[in-house]
């Protein structure tokens, strides 16, 4: 029994490492994609929150500082409970 328990344990933190692998690549991407697209923000840190929640969604971000949002029609077509944009 304290075998099958061990084994398991073992497995169930290879998995979860391997899990966090991948869940943290994405977010590099979009950690820089955002920085790029925040760069001219005035309230940087509000702006980083909102494309990296985008982004992660969309697996994409528009290019430059700001417009361009042609080129990724799902953070284009985000809207908050106001119905306005919440991809910045």
């Amino acid at each position: 029994m304290k075998l099958v328990f061990a084994t398991f344990l073992l497995l169930s933190l290879v998995l979860s490492s391997s899990l966090l692998r991948t869940a943290t690549a994405g977010s590099s991407m979009c950690d820089s994609k955002c920085g790029e697209r925040c760069g001219k923000a005035a309230v940087k840190d509000r702006c980083l929150k909102y494309c990296v929640i985008c982004c992660e969604e969309c697996k994409c971000v528009p290019s430059g500082t700001y417009g361009n949002k042609h080129e990724c029609p799902c953070y284009r077509d985000k809207v908050n409970s106001k119905g306005k944009p919440k991809c910045p």
